[in-house]
């Protein structure tokens, strides 16, 4: 594991220090789908984000300047690329777990939900972010699956308040609005455009993830509500996770194809 402390404070003392959790699959994951736990948590005395990306970056496209990185030169980089986030995002810390992706999406794999779990026992926040169990990329399903794994492990006292997942390789605006969570990221622009160009071996590789989620939050924003004028001029979606905890019977595709079985219905009504 490859661990970063703001503090001169050992890890065991400053994890239960932190109220914002982000928990992501590769590194920048945490600047789109954690942004509104970092920009809540940024210069704020009372609330601390700490970050666990679960990766090691290894696997990641590589053109340009990047052409000849090979693996381990690549997850150099991208670690690296991490912890400068951390340091400008001011998270308590951030811990680069470094399984490989194929390790991740392994079901059998027990040492990774092993890890997660072992972590949350000494970290208890008050909110913790992670990827929507409809995303897209199967890496971020498998963390999402994961995290629930981890916590229905820890005794309800230990359970977060919050359990958000939220956007990164599939957009929630479809979602039925009793069933999305608006987040406001219009808060300090500066500082979530500069997280997101950190990551250069990506954007200069050739995925604008820093144009592309400021678009997409700006679209979230906009295209809300048909009737209103902008509450905020950057929007970012998540769903509620927390019956999959409340519920451990309740299966992780039961849960996700609610929310289309509820768009589903929400379209016929309006067709009719």
């Amino acid at each position: 594991m490859d661990l970063f402390i703001s503090t001169n404070i050992p890890f065991d003392e400053a994890a239960p220090q932190v109220t914002h959790l982000g928990i992501g699959a590769h590194q920048d994951d945490l600047e789109i789908m954690a942004l509104p736990g970092i920009l809540e948590c940024y210069e704020n005395r009372t609330q601390l984000f700490g970050g666990i990306i679960c990766t090691d970056g290894s696997g990641s496209p590589r053109t340009g300047t990047y052409s000849n990185h090979d693996a381990e030169k690549m997850k150099s980089v991208r670690q690296e690329e991490q912890r400068q986030a951390a340091r400008l995002g001011k998270y308590l810390f951030v811990a680069q777990l470094n399984f490989s992706s194929t390790e991740v999406q392994n079901p059998t794999n027990n040492s990774f939900v092993d890890k997660l779990h072992q972590l949350l026992l000494q970290v208890h926040p008050e909110v913790i972010y992670t990827h929507h169990p409809l995303d897209k990329h199967p890496t971020h399903r498998a963390v999402c699956d994961a995290v629930i794994q981890a916590l229905r492990r820890l005794p309800a006292n230990q359970h977060p308040k919050q359990l958000l997942g939220g956007e990164v390789w599939r957009g929630l605006d479809w979602v039925v609005d009793e069933d999305k969570i608006v987040l406001d990221v219009s808060a300090h622009p500066e500082l979530s455009e500069k997280l997101l160009s950190i990551f250069d071996s990506q954007i200069s590789g050739g995925k604008r993830y820093d144009l592309a989620a400021k678009g997409r939050w700006q679209a979230n924003a906009t295209f809300a509500n048909p009737h209103a004028t902008d509450q905020a001029t950057l929007v970012s979606y998540a769903i509620d996770l927390m019956p999959l905890i409340k519920n451990p019977e309740l299966t992780l595709n039961e849960f996700a194809l609610k929310f289309v079985d509820r768009f589903h219905q929400e379209i016929k009504k309006e067709l009719q």
